[in-house]
């Protein structure tokens, strides 16, 4: 090998990166002991960014494009290095790449139920997951606080912080959306927004854009489920309470059956059936009866005691709302009066 090939290899005349595959967020180009030609050529594809730090300091950042690397064109690392416009010789800089499209399909969900607080039930527990998407944003804040001087630093290197900053928000989101606990499942997008807003801030702390968020699932706690069904029965009817009762006593109809059949079978099934139908026209026979009876004027106090007792209890489980029981109420007592 002659003197000019030996010389010829100590600088880099081209600096690039072809990114290879998916999940690189920074790349540092291998320096070795070579040295940066002065007026060489530094290309930043479309997607990328790129950052020249000198002894540990960022000195400056370029975005897409083609550049001549002369002291015009990297302004702050000649004020570093204290260069003057005549300075022409080789540098030494390291020199790192970023990936600034879309990170996709990166999952969030909640390994354990999460505690957050909520206006109708205090304190629940929820399940949820869903999907988010995220760029780099800022190069030199990712440089500073996460990446540092790694040759390579990827999207799983990420995945757990970005993860439980998504986690960390939950509470945060649900507070701010406004929407009742009971009502998250059916309003998922503003859930994701909410999501979205609350975590945006805690991603560009480090250099990040939150680019999407979609909440998939919400699973609610067993309890709070089935109250969540009775609301749902409650609409199917109209808010007909006489309705509501057959419509209780057919979801309980099944397991009726099985105590009223003894051992089962077609004969236990018709009985636990007939039973069952039975006991719901005698029990929204009762309510409804109460209802009319003071709408005609004939009012019994005790019939009247006994239907808010009732409709109490349905407030109790979270079947009627406040209001919905305050107008039935005031119904009643107007017609006793």
């Amino acid at each position: 090998m002659g003197l000019m090939d030996f010389i010829k290899k100590q600088f880099i005349d081209i600096l690039q990166w072809t990114e290879q595959g998916d999940g690189v967020l920074a790349w540092r180009y291998p320096m070795a002991d070579l040295e940066i030609q002065y007026g060489g050529s530094l290309t930043v594809r479309e997607s990328q960014m790129a950052v020249f730090v000198n002894e540990g300091k960022v000195a400056d950042v370029f975005g897409p494009g083609l550049y001549k690397l002369t002291t015009q064109t990297l302004p702050v690392l000649t004020y570093l290095k204290n260069w003057d416009k005549l300075f022409e010789s080789p540098f030494k800089s390291d020199v790192y790449f970023f990936s600034t499209r879309q990170q996709v399909d990166q999952r969030w969900g909640t390994q354990q139920p999460v505690t957050i607080r909520d206006k109708d039930f205090g304190a629940v527990r929820l399940r949820a997951f869903g999907n988010y998407a995220y760029r780099i944003a800022d190069p030199k804040k990712f440089h500073t606080e996460i990446s540092g001087t790694r040759d390579t630093y990827t999207v799983a290197d990420l995945d757990g912080q970005l993860r439980g900053l998504m986690l960390q928000h939950i509470s945060d989101a649900v507070a701010a959306s406004g929407v009742a606990f009971l009502d998250l499942a059916a309003n998922q997008i503003e859930f994701a927004k909410q999501i979205q807003a609350a975590t945006a801030p805690a991603f560009d702390a480090i250099g990040l854009k939150l680019e999407m968020v979609t909440v998939q699932n919400v699973s609610l706690p067993e309890e709070l489920q089935k109250i969540l069904d009775q609301k749902i029965g409650m609409g199917m009817v109209g808010g007909d309470m006489g309705k509501f009762m057959q419509y209780q006593t057919a979801q309980s109809m099944p397991e009726f059956a099985k105590g009223a059949g003894g051992g089962g079978g077609v004969v236990g099934d018709a009985m636990g059936l007939g039973a069952g139908v039975a006991l719901g026209q005698v029990m929204a026979q009762q309510l409804q009866g109460g209802l009319q009876g003071a709408a005609a004027g004939g009012v019994k106090p005790a019939d009247v005691m006994a239907t808010l007792e009732k409709l109490g209890e349905l407030k109790a489980k979270g079947v009627l709302t406040e209001e919905e029981f305050a107008a039935k109420k005031a119904e009643l007592l107007k017609k006793l009066g």
